[in-house]
């Protein structure tokens, strides 16, 4: 199956369905459901078939695929997957089912189209695929500002309180940060002998100042996508006023598309400008971990609650990357991985219950676990997930940055390691607040909060939550695809571990 042209038609395959969704008639809603999510149940088999032909121990990029697009521009469709690119487009395989399962009901609350609704779905699969899976600099553009459009209409169109004012501050945000970077692809497009492939690329030889600016303008679009404190203010209102499993796929997978460019781009074309900008970068990193965190706990909105944890989530990813070792380096990729699960689980499930209350406040809530006793349970795990308790998947990631920038940079690990403070703070306090302590008697007149999770929730939560728990026990077949790829990037900018006194090896720490 290695000649398969995989990454292809994973691309191509979820806009095929949306097209076939949109244009099934809007007054069958449960046949479009049904195809949306058959659909994207094929996509996740295929990845499933991927991610079993990739040879960790083989080239750095596999299943390479180019198609000639623009000749006189040195454009094409060239795809390849390294290790960090594999484990994100098979988050996207195993989110997006979920997500239109749990959806299953979301637009008909909105009193707009169905199918349109999961057409977008399939369609933002579509991008999110294309932008991890893209080897040609010019390509991967391409996918990173269309990959706005379904999501502006997501939010607009299907979203809660001041969804027009979110969806329009959330494509603005984007479309600036992929004006910087069109111009910096321009850029190295011309000193890079007027070809956009990511390989040949790599090798070219760029004078210092040059570098610089071409590496501002992609990390500044990277820093707003992720995005890194102080670009950070879109995120709570598109994340709060967007539909839950939107918002899943939002904090989940889009914002990873930032953290990921600066790994896939930033670091191996620009090495010099990267060491440069570290000091910077790292400062950012902390200064987030801890100011998000802090806002976090200040929050009477549920979903805006979850994404700014997701903000601070974003601060020890940005940390991991530019520590510089290859513990660090493993455990950012692993946290995009783990985020995406754990923090997709819990917006989901934070709208479970908003669906049930018609309230995202929380001081709308109390005692909710009284009269619905697994979901409370399930959004308790989720938090503790978030938090990256021992024996999640999140731990093995907080762990791995931590130790792997303490080896290099003792100051930045220990202020870090105040989020982790505050992370027990604003997740415990959420908790206590809607499903602990004393029933709210409101709760009791809302006949929503009397229905527990039902078979189709259950199906939502329930592989989420294994892999979770997987993950936090045994996370080696993960970090066995992403160590050579996290090498490979070390490499690139000429990096290597100190002594191994404290962490030891990537292999033992993930241990």
């Amino acid at each position: 199956m290695s000649n398969f042209p995989f990454l292809s038609v994973l691309t191509v395959a979820p806009l095929v369905g949306a097209l076939v969704v949109a244009f099934l008639p809007r007054h069958r809603p449960e046949l479009a459901k049904q195809v949306a999510f058959a659909w994207s149940l094929l996509v996740l088999v295929l990845s499933v078939v991927m991610w079993v032909s990739f040879n960790a121990g083989g080239d750095r990029f596999q299943f390479r695929e180019s198609y000639s697009w623009i000749p006189n521009w040195g454009v094409s469709f060239t795809f390849a997957a390294d290790g960090i690119a594999l484990v994100m487009l098979m988050l996207i395989a195993v989110l997006v089912p979920l997500v239109i399962l749990a959806s299953w009901h979301d637009a008909e609350s909105s009193k707009r189209s169905v199918p349109v609704y999961f057409a977008l779905l399939l369609v933002l699969e579509c991008t999110m695929i294309g932008v991890f899976a893209a080897a040609d600099v010019f390509l991967f553009y391409v996918f990173f500002e269309v990959m706005l459009v379904p999501m502006y209409f997501l939010i607009g169109s299907y979203g809660g309180h001041q969804r027009q004012y979110a969806a329009v501050k959330f494509f603005l945000y984007s479309l600036v940060g992929g004006l910087f970077m069109l111009a910096a692809v321009i850029g190295l497009w011309v000193v890079g002998g007027k070809t956009f492939d990511w390989q040949a690329l790599s090798q070219v030889d760029i004078s210092t100042g040059t570098e610089r600016w071409l590496f501002l303008g992609f990390f500044l679009a990277f820093a707003i996508k992720a995005p890194f404190f102080p670009f950070h203010t879109w995120l709570p209102d598109a994340g709060g006023a967007a539909p839950a499993g939107a918002a899943a796929l939002l904090v989940g997978v889009l914002d990873k598309v930032g953290t990921f460019g600066i790994l896939r781009y930033c670091l191996p074309l620009f090495p010099e400008a990267s060491k440069w900008f570290a000091p910077w970068a790292l400062a950012l990193g902390v200064i987030g971990i801890v100011y998000a965190a802090l806002l976090a706990v200040g929050q009477n909105d549920l979903k805006r609650l979850v994404s700014y944890t997701s903000i601070a989530h974003f601060g020890f990813i940005g940390v991991g990357i530019f520590a510089f070792t290859t513990q660090a380096g493993t455990g950012a990729v692993l946290y995009m991985l783990n985020h995406g699960l754990a923090t997709g689980l819990l917006f989901l499930v934070v709208g479970m219950l908003i669906s049930r209350r018609g309230s995202s406040l929380i001081s709308d809530f109390g005692g909710a676990g009284k009269l619905v006793p697994v979901l409370a349970g399930v959004l308790f795990f989720a938090g503790l997930a978030s938090l990256a308790l021992p024996g999640t998947a999140p731990f093995i990631s907080e762990f791995l940055v931590l130790i792997g920038t303490f080896t290099v940079n003792k100051p930045v690990a220990v202020i870090a390691t105040l989020g982790i403070i505050l992370a027990a703070a604003y997740v415990l306090w959420m908790v206590q607040r809607t499903t602990q302590g004393t029933l709210n008697p409101a709760l009791n007149e809302v006949d929503g909060m009397r229905r527990d999770l039902n078979l189709r929730e259950k199906v939502v939560v329930a592989p989420l939550i294994a892999l979770i728990v997987l993950l936090g026990f045994f996370p080696k077949p993960v970090t066995d695809v992403i160590n050579p790829a996290v090498q490979a990037t070390m490499d690139d900018i000429g990096r290597t571990d100190p002594a191994p006194s404290v962490g030891g090896t990537v292999q033992e720490a993930a241990k």
